[in-house]
């Protein structure tokens, strides 16, 4: 119970921040120059506003619920994403391969798109799952305080808030249920991406 909307608000954080974080990396390091500093500049003040804040703030201009905290974590978790896919294509376009695919006249987008892209891919995908876990407790935590899923809609963070007044009356199976629903999935999805690194840097 609940589960559903626990799941697919973190995916949709994760999708959304993975492939716009990645658009804006790939053109960093493509463009390079004054463009790429640019993107440094913006992603760096992002990242250093916590994301929860933002979505705390999103929530008080919005309303609560749960598309204007998916919509605020997925431009907070954004530099996340671009920072390491920026850092791991700039090494891929100092490789001779994208040198002779440039002499042999190859248009930038189709190196970006069709040779660096796919060679980041595997560590794209490890960190995206590795931010599914902080995205899930981040929008558990809203849900928790009130600014996230709203009643009647069943979510995790909602029920351990809820369950909250059974547990001083001494009836804590609601609160301790969700609770151990997030710690299970974080920490599954936390091993999974730890061997997705483990494998995408083994092939690198």
């Amino acid at each position: 119970m609940g589960s559903q909307t626990a799941l697919v608000g973190p995916l949709l954080v994760v999708v959304a921040s993975t492939i716009l974080g990645t658009a804006l990396a790939l053109c960093a390091v493509w463009f390079g120059g004054w463009f790429d500093q640019a993107v440094v500049r913006v992603v760096d003040a992002i990242f250093a506003f916590p994301g929860l804040l933002l979505a705390i703030l999103a929530t008080a201009l919005f309303g609560s619920g749960l598309t204007a905290a998916v919509a605020a974590l997925s431009i907070a978790y954004i530099p996340y994403i671009a920072r390491i896919v920026r850092s791991a294509a700039l090494s891929e376009r100092s490789l001779p391969y994208v040198a002779a695919l440039r002499v042999q006249g190859v248009r930038g987008f189709v190196i970006a798109t069709r040779h660096i892209l796919p060679n980041v891919s595997g560590l794209i995908v490890a960190n995206g799952t590795l931010s599914f876990g902080f995205v899930l407790m981040d929008l558990a935590g809203l849900s928790f305080i009130g600014l996230g899923v709203q009643p009647p809609t069943a979510d995790w963070g909602a029920m351990v808030g809820e369950g909250m007044s059974g547990v001083l009356q001494q009836q804590p199976l609601e609160a301790l249920s969700a609770s151990l629903l997030i710690v299970i999935t974080v920490a599954s999805v936390n091993i999974l991406g730890d061997r997705l690194t483990e494998r995408s840097e083994a092939h690198s």
